[in-house]
């Protein structure tokens, strides 16, 4: 039968969020429920409760989380109660265009539960990313759960399912950084930082991380910066290009998003070196840039959603390397929170002074 749980829900734009009972209807056909072990806080939930992806309010927050699997709906045969999972908004479909030639990590049609979870009184919420993980339990799409080692620290691994799994991708599987590769990253933030230890991960040889601010950089030499330069004192440009021998980076990734960063990163480069942009840029920004410099520089310029990933391949894969202490995702946690500290863990994100507040339920 349905179960009633606290959950984090925004109900206006701007408006501070709150905690409040929220109804979990049992799994239906293809659908899972699943009891939240640890969600963090990722800026993509400020951007829902400002009103920046739509205005489908209320939303339940939350999107990037571990627990384990209560329940599941008929059909269901991938996952089991009882099993650990990382959960993902990319839960493919296998029989759209991009699945059909053997691109799932590009999936048109992705799935999310059928079903609504409702406060209290009946009124639909909208789940962020079609997860809604600031809860004790959450209702998606079976497709959305991954098996990962139960051995495990969820408040951890969790952090897979979204910015962590966006900035190591966009290095490891949208730059296609390689062994003795230079590569620069612009903003130093969750995902930035992600994509340094991915650069490193992959073996990159000089790896330059780029901000203005001084804490950042330092968390990104603990990741595996070989070189820092503090945006607000230095040209962004000059620096990145005297590091790498005055030819710019092999693979320069842009985890700020604005056209200012992403012109830097495109001149940060070299001559047929590869741009990611990961940095999730706002509707109403444009980039202007010399036609003919697109051409002469050759290389790519690419933009990187969800880092580019598989679930079910990446997942289990970087679990893995985490337990065996290659990957130090546990850099990333850098406090544990309870389920009625979310909005003040908004705040110290927007400062700057976190990397990740991880929810522990």
């Amino acid at each position: 039968m349905p179960q009633q749980v606290r959950g984090v829900v925004a109900r206006k734009k701007g408006a501070p969020v709150e905690v409040a009972d929220i109804v979990v209807p049992d799994p239906g056909p293809g659908e899972a429920v699943v009891a939240i072990a640890a969600c963090g806080v990722c800026h993509t939930d400020l951007t829902y409760r400002e009103g920046g992806i739509n205005d489908e309010f209320p939303f339940l927050l939350g999107h990037e989380a571990a627990g384990t699997v209560e329940s599941v709906g008929e059909g269901v045969e991938d996952v089991a109660p009882g099993d650990f999972v990382v959960l993902n908004w990319r839960a493919v479909c296998g029989s759209c265009r991009a699945c059909k030639r053997g691109r799932a990590q590009y999936c048109f049609d992705t799935f999310n539960a059928a079903q609504p979870m409702t406060l209290a009184d009946g009124t639909e919420l909208s789940p962020a990313l079609g997860i809604g993980a600031f809860a004790e339990k959450t209702l998606v799409h079976a497709g959305q759960c991954t098996k990962v080692d139960p051995a495990a620290d969820p408040a951890v691994v969790g952090l897979l399912g979204c910015g962590v799994m966006a900035g190591l991708g966009a290095a490891v599987n949208t730059g296609g950084v390689g062994r003795g590769d230079s590569v620069a990253v612009i903003g130093c933030g969750g995902v930035g930082d992600a994509a340094v230890a991915g650069a490193r991960l992959a073996g990159a040889g000089t790896i330059i991380a780029v901000d203005r601010d001084a804490g950042k950089l330092e968390w990104a030499k603990e990741l595996g910066a070989t070189h820092t330069v503090d945006a607000s004192a230095a040209d962004t440009v000059e620096e990145v290009r005297a590091l790498t021998g005055g030819f710019g980076a092999d693979v320069v990734i842009d985890a700020v998003g604005r056209p200012e960063t992403f012109e830097q990163a495109f001149y940060a480069r070299d001559l047929a070196g590869t741009v990611v942009l990961v940095g999730v840029p706002t509707p109403e920004m444009r980039l202007e840039l010399p036609f003919l410099d697109v051409f002469g520089r050759g290389g790519a310029l690419k933009s990187s959603w969800y880092g580019d990933c598989l679930p079910e391949r990446d997942f289990p894969m970087l679990v893995d390397l985490y337990r065996q202490g290659r990957l130090p995702l546990e850099r990333f946690v850098t406090e544990r929170i309870g389920i009625e500290e979310v909005e003040q863990a908004f705040h110290t994100m927007h400062e700057g002074e976190v990397l990740r507040s991880v929810v522990v339920l």
